[in-house]
């Protein structure tokens, strides 16, 4: 049976790319939508994002998309899957451009990640985190379904997500130190690389979301 795939456009990203890894993952009902009221009907929301998060926040906003993608992911139960910026925006608040409300979805700030030394080369690790990099997890999640802990995905941020619960996170990667990589609620995701960008795990990955 088909599923209504509500890609949120909200000026933040370059949809096209996200559009068509759904659609070969099998969202043959995938659309890009700048019309919140377009949520009413979804079967799955993703919610991508690249950049500031104040700038993000103040995009919802302007579009009316805060309120409608409460009652969707809270009261209605929709799966929703944030991506990158849009899994930072599912926080409580962030502190890109000064602190910022999020969405609220997730309890957890977003705070800059702090360079550290590499352990093998003593050598600064860079900032912004750019390229592959491991995800790690222990607890089971249909999100890692077929995807062995330890896989590459394909990374590019400065801020990370800090939960407020350790349950909620379910991926971790090794950069300075470790942070969340993949968080979940119930029915709320969020995965800071970008699964579009990832090749074959990125692409399990977006099946196993549109299993869920």
């Amino acid at each position: 049976m088909s599923q209504k795939i509500v890609i949120i456009d909200y000026g933040m990203c370059n949809l096209g790319s996200v559009r068509r890894a759904f659609e070969e993952c099998g969202a043959s009902d995938a659309i890009v939508s700048s019309d919140f009221r377009d949520l009413a009907s979804a079967d799955k929301i993703i919610l991508p994002g690249v950049g500031a998060f104040t700038k993000g926040m103040q995009n919802l906003k302007a579009g009316g998309w805060i309120e409608p993608l409460r009652e969707a992911a809270l009261d209605k139960k929709i799966p929703l899957l944030g991506i990158c910026l849009g899994m930072q925006l599912l926080s409580d608040k962030g502190f890109e451009g000064g602190e910022i409300e999020g969405l609220g979805l997730i309890s957890g700030e977003v705070r800059k990640l702090e360079s550290k030394k590499n352990s093998t080369s003593k050598i600064k690790e860079r900032i912004p985190h750019m390229g592959w990099n491991e995800v790690h997890h222990d607890q089971k999640s249909i999100l890692f379904d077929d995807i062995q802990s330890g896989t590459d995905f394909y990374f590019v941020h400065s801020y990370y997500f800090l939960p407020k619960d350790n349950k909620s996170t379910i991926g971790q990667t090794p950069y300075c130190g470790k942070f969340s990589s993949v968080i979940g609620s119930e029915n709320i995701f969020g995965v800071q690389f970008h699964p579009e960008k990832s090749q074959k795990p990125g692409f399990q990955l977006i099946r196993n979301f549109l299993r869920f």
